[in-house]
């Protein structure tokens, strides 16, 4: 069955170099990942911002946000024009950390892709894609990584 074979290649995907990543020492899981890695993308925005970014509720985002500040990955500053409003931004560490996290990803990536043609990697990134967007029911675009589609 084809969900069950992608299953499969889902999980050996997980399990590629899981041995090496480098969260194996540092108690943070996905979504906290997620949650430092939109910061980074946005910083100096406030919770509602940031919860709406990751289809989350605020106080989800304010409780995981005082995971990651008490990890010193995140700080709170108040909002210069309005001190009742508080702007999330990373640390020097948190931005390390993505950095570490972001490498081992693209590392990853690569090793994954390195037996494949640029035409097979191009079909698998278009699928993907597309697979991702019917799912999503979301608009076309592309990612980071995924050569242009042929004929774009």
């Amino acid at each position: 069955m084809i969900s069950e074979t992608l299953l499969e290649a889902l999980d050996g995907l997980r399990r590629l170099e899981a041995g090496r990543h480098p969260l194996r020492n540092v108690p943070l899981s996905p979504p906290l990942l997620a949650l430092l890695a939109q910061i980074i993308r946005s910083p100096g925005a406030h919770c509602r911002e940031i919860a709406a970014a990751l289809g989350v509720t605020a106080p989800t985002v304010s409780v995981a946000v005082r995971r990651l500040e008490a990890a010193g990955f995140v700080e709170r500053r108040p909002d210069p024009d309005d001190r009742r409003v508080v702007r999330l931004f990373p640390t020097g560490k948190g931005r390390a950390l993505h950095r570490q996290v972001q490498g081992f990803r693209r590392k990853k990536v690569n090793r994954l892709l390195a037996g494949l043609s640029p035409e097979e990697r191009a079909t698998l990134c278009a699928l993907l894609q597309k697979a991702l967007q019917h799912a999503e029911g979301g608009t076309e675009g592309g990612e980071e990584g995924c050569p242009p589609r042929p004929g774009s």
